[in-house]
């Protein structure tokens, strides 16, 4: 994503009705992504988990709506400090710009590009939930939302993203987010996990999706959502690079989803809805840092290497022992890092910028500034991320208690279930109580009622 970039007076552009309408319509769909994220995870989840699976994707668009207005994109964009963080006291509150104010070297107004990334600073936290199912206080989470995107997102998101940032400045390649989004919510999630420990019955109890459905349509709605979020980080329709990038979020994400089946059926036997679902989305995070910079053959290139190491990856919580409930490091921080790296071999210095990886002539020099990149952000977020999730275990408490958690985590921190099954049909009706079977005594019958 280009950061703002000073021109001189006589260059600066008049706002764009199109590049404006466009870049709403684009923050719309990023906004979608967290409710199908939602729907993503909640069906992964078993019965008595999915609404407050639910509940933590959707209370980010609550929580981090209110902090990037009132400070965090002053943090995340403000005038650079020390390369670090940003702050500029018109973005406090959103109180100090223009109507008509551009964005600097845009043709957007300032607030369209502030509404683009609140979008992308809502979905960051939420797709760390996925780790975390089952088991946390949701209380504790929506502190845990509130420090971490204060002191981990919105600095990150300077780091990369804003004028001045140092991973910026030194030239790290990342389109639309798979250091500052994907490899920043993948490490947080093993830093939360690795404080918070396993799930009760974690590698004895089956723990499958009770959802394939909604597994699929919240898949399915991230696909289409995620293209205003890859195309739309260009800010703007004026030069073809956005066209580029929406055509190669599609063909990697296609790419990674053959992947993932065919390494599936080759290593259990079978083509799975899942294993579609979760190759879909490691596509598309793979793609998200890479896509500007590869050429769609590249882009084919990307999304199947993602669709196998990603598929790899989901089964080393099984062999290190970790439980990351539904995938979040194999799939966001595996695959970020597989497309961040991959930009210094794929990219062919025809799109986004002139930089070349090693396959197109450029030799190891994008290739050490991606890896640069990927290194700070996983460390930095991993670190913190652990931090916060230990300070706030050690004073609220992170987790539910055992007793909680086996019962459901829907009743005990929301009062409600997903499903009511009392008055669903099913195919056949129960006996009324004054109805029995032949030879059925007084106290079966009382006791078939009770039930």
């Amino acid at each position: 994503m280009p950061p703002g970039i000073t021109t001189l007076a006589a260059d600066t552009p008049a706002l764009s009705a199109a590049n404006t309408g466009f870049m709403l319509i684009c923050s719309a769909l990023v906004m979608l992504m967290t409710p199908a994220l939602a729907f993503f995870y909640g069906g992964m989840v078993r019965v008595k988990s999915t609404l407050n699976m639910l509940m933590m994707s959707f209370i980010s668009l609550g929580i981090v709506t209110v902090l990037w207005v009132l400070y965090g994109f002053g943090l995340a964009f403000g005038t650079d400090i020390g390369s670090v963080v940003g702050w500029s006291s018109d973005y406090l509150g959103l109180s100090g710009i223009g109507v008509t104010q551009l964005w600097d070297g845009y043709t957007i107004p300032v607030y369209v590009f502030a509404v683009f990334q609140l979008m992308f600073a809502v979905l960051t936290p939420a797709l760390i939930s996925g780790a975390l199912a089952d088991r946390v206080k949701f209380t504790s989470w929506a502190l845990f939302i509130t420090l971490w995107v204060t002191v981990v997102y919105f600095p990150v998101a300077h780091w990369v993203w804003g004028a001045g940032g140092w991973l910026y400045e030194k030239g790290v390649i990342d389109f639309a987010g798979g250091t500052a989004v994907h490899i920043n919510a993948g490490a947080a999630a093993l830093g939360v996990i690795l404080v918070i420990g396993k799930r009760a019955g974690f590698r004895k109890d089956p723990m499958r999706p009770h959802s394939l459905p909604l597994v699929m349509l919240g898949a399915g709605l991230l696909w289409f959502g995620w293209f205003g979020f890859n195309a739309g980080s260009w800010l703007g329709n004026d030069d073809g690079v956005g066209a580029v990038m929406f055509v190669n979020t599609q063909v990697a994400t296609g790419a990674a989803m053959l992947a993932w089946l065919g390494y599936e059926k080759l290593r259990h036997g079978s083509f799975t809805t899942l294993g579609a679902a979760s190759g879909a989305v490691a596509g598309l995070v793979a793609i998200t840092p890479s896509g500007g910079a590869v050429s769609p053959l590249g882009a084919i290139a990307v999304g199947a290497i993602a669709g196998v190491l990603c598929a790899m990856a989901v089964g080393l919580k099984y062999r290190f022992g970790y439980d990351d409930s539904l995938d979040v490091v194999g799939v966001h921080l595996v695959g970020g890092i597989a497309g961040s790296l991959l930009v210094g071999l794929f990219a062919t210095g025809g799109v986004q910028s002139e930089a070349r990886g090693l396959f197109y002539g450029g030799g190891l020099g994008q290739l050490g500034k991606q890896t640069v990149g990927v290194l700070a952000v996983l460390a930095y977020s991993l670190a913190v991320s652990a931090a916060l999730a230990f300070l706030l275990d050690r004073t609220v408490g992170m987790r539910v208690t055992e007793d909680d958690e086996v019962s459901g985590i829907d009743r005990t921190e929301h009062a409600e279930t997903a499903y009511d099954f009392s008055g669903a049909g099913g195919g056949g009706s129960a006996p009324r109580a004054t109805e029995s079977a032949p030879g059925t005594t007084a106290a079966a019958k009382t006791k078939k009622v009770d039930a």
